[in-house]
């Protein structure tokens, strides 16, 4: 592990652990892989590791990036049957490392991050894997966001015509340029805003790569990562990022490495649409309007990673691709809601 690495002063570090965290002598950090967003890294101490979770090193956009909503929710989740790493400590005074964060168990497991880890798996672990993707997101579906105590975590009414809304702005935050299609994806979202549900937790970045499978049993979800959008609202939002990432190449980047609904084993999206419904009792029908918005959404991310590293504010590789990443999610978008049977989808 690297004695120096940006985002962590070490120095400032220690005595926050001496106090919180626990452990004894000096603190080593590495930043682990595989993080487009918030930064995520180990930190070991006297033979035990934990992990650090902060936010970005700049252009951190109003409301993103929130360390202490992050922290609430795996608080909030730990007793239920949602796996989830156990939180040790929040951080909210940035004098310590220049950022408010939080430190977390550091959870032994596997995840599978692209197509070369995927493809180690069996058919019959395939279909494990999946059928426990979409059986861990209905669990997350069915918690009472009150009895755990976050009845104030979000606003659900109203919940999607806010992201396109908000989401929107962000894209005035976060553009490196004018794109007149994801305009018009936006407009046609406008135009077609489902009546959303009984609110529930939502995770926000649900997908394979955020969650971790046991070591010697990939059909056992270890922990679900990367909270950084987790709030209250309209569960089928979750759905269509999951469907997103699981059957369209073009996210093949950003995700797994290839569509995951397309290998030996995996669920198809359909059964993955036909499974989600049989387990949460939910309607299906209007899907496509949100494996839309999950691509609005995610576009709007990928800019914003890409203004992150045109201003040298990135830690890793992989970085160089994501401007032309943004059209080719935006594009596949506006095919598919072209001949959704949605009529305000298509344009229409």
């Amino acid at each position: 592990m690297a004695d120096e690495i940006p985002g962590v002063d070490l120095d400032a570090l220690r005595p926050f652990f001496d106090e919180h965290v626990g452990g004894n002598g000096s603190l080593r950090a590495e930043v682990i892989s595989g993080g487009r967003s918030n930064l995520t890294y180990t930190i070991e101490r006297g033979g035990d590791t934990w992990v650090l979770r902060r936010p970005p090193l700049g252009h951190v956009l109003p409301t993103a990036h929130d360390m202490r909503r992050e922290y609430r929710v795996l608080a909030a989740l730990a007793p239920t049957d949602v796996p989830v790493p156990r939180v040790v400590a929040f951080c909210d005074d940035d004098d310590v490392i220049g950022a408010h964060f939080y430190v977390m168990e550091h959870v032994h497991g596997v995840i599978l991050r692209d197509a070369a880890a995927t493809a180690t798996l069996s058919d019959d672990e395939a279909r494990a894997c999946s059928e426990a993707l979409v059986d861990v997101l209905t669990r997350l579906h069915a918690v009472d966001y009150e009895k755990v105590g976050l009845s104030d975590f979000g606003h659900p009414d109203g919940y999607v015509q806010r992201q396109v809304r908000r989401w929107g702005e962000q894209w005035e935050h976060s553009k490196t340029r004018d794109l007149p299609a994801v305009d018009e994806l936006a407009r046609r979202l406008r135009a077609a805003l489902p009546e959303s549900g009984t609110p529930t937790i939502v995770h926000g970045d649900y997908r394979l790569d955020n969650t971790m499978l046991a070591p010697n049993d990939p059909g056992t979800i270890v922990a679900v990562l990367d909270w950084e959008m987790a709030t209250l609202g309209d569960p089928l939002a979750d759905v269509g990022l999951f469907l997103l990432y699981w059957g369209q190449a073009d996210e093949r980047v950003i995700a797994t490495g290839q569509a995951v609904g397309t290998q030996p084993g995996f669920l198809s999206a359909e059964e993955v649409m036909e499974r989600y419904a049989a387990k949460s009792g939910r309607n299906v029908d209007e899907l496509d309007y949100y494996v839309a918005l999950a691509a609005y959404k995610l576009a709007i991310i990928v800019e914003g990673i890409n203004a992150r590293f045109q201003m040298g504010k990135t830690v890793g590789e992989g970085f160089d691709a994501m401007g032309a990443m943004v059209e080719g999610i935006v594009d596949a978008a506006l095919d598919r809601a072209s001949r959704s049977n949605i009529p305000a989808l298509r344009g229409a």
